[in-house]
């Protein structure tokens, strides 16, 4: 298989408004931001809830897809790295991954913790973080 179709189930709306403004990781100034749902998804937010951890899947649609190394933290001090062993958005396929706590749940809209994906940023996937102990 050579092709295969994401298809965005949400979209993020943040304060962040563009890359310039970002903060690099979620402890870095990271808003709290809604991911708003389709309601075609819907179903699949039921057992969401407050205090919750998740790993939110965002498609970096404004990343450089051609670009397979990078200075870290874009620092011209640094060495150039691979992007495989970074987290740079740009990368041939640009998933983004964010770790958030869940702070609320209002129908198709869920507002999480320290996201740092700009607003209007494709959502792909949500998944619960899950502890050793969950089996």
């Amino acid at each position: 298989m050579t092709h295969f179709e994401l298809r965005p189930i949400a979209h993020v709306e943040s304060s962040l408004k563009d890359l310039d403004g970002a903060p690099k990781q979620p402890d870095e100034g990271a808003p709290s931001a809604w991911l708003v749902f389709s309601p075609s998804v819907g179903e699949g937010l039921r057992d969401l809830k407050a205090g919750q951890q998740v790993l939110v899947f965002t498609w970096l649609h404004l990343a450089d897809r051609s670009v397979l190394s990078v200075r870290p933290r874009s620092d011209p001090t640094r060495a150039m790295a691979g992007v495989f062993s970074t987290r740079s958005p740009a990368r041939p396929n640009p998933i983004g991954l964010h770790r958030v706590e869940i702070i609320e749940v209002d129908g198709l809209r869920v507002l999480v913790s320290q996201l740092e994906a700009i607003d209007g940023t494709p959502v792909v996937d949500v998944k619960p973080v899950r502890s050793p102990d969950d089996g």
